[in-house]
């Protein structure tokens, strides 16, 4: 493990080392849990991102979609417990 110093204001140092006492861990404890959630999120965030435009990228190359409407009904079909057939990909309207 290697060692990097940050810099908190005395208020933030004194919530975490508070929180942590709180928490029956120690304020290390809890900043790398902190920094290592922050990290997990960020990288969820930018997977959804690269996966929005290679989508968006396959619309733009395809021209096809699937129509909300038809989407919903197959959503809603599974959370019901069903299993129905996913909806087929078609031109999107003025893109035929």
């Amino acid at each position: 493990m290697s060692t990097t110093t940050i810099r908190i204001p005395e208020a933030l140092k004194a919530r975490v080392s508070r929180l942590a006492e709180r928490e029956g861990t120690s304020a290390h404890g809890l900043i790398l849990e902190a920094i290592s959630e922050k990290a997990d999120a960020l990288e969820q965030r930018q997977s959804f991102y690269a996966e929005a435009e290679a989508r968006y990228a396959r619309f733009l190359a395809t021209g096809k979609a699937i129509a909300w409407d038809e989407m919903r009904a197959y959503v809603l079909e599974r959370m019901a417990g069903a299993s129905p057939r996913p909806p087929a990909a078609k031109p999107a309207a003025g893109r035929r």
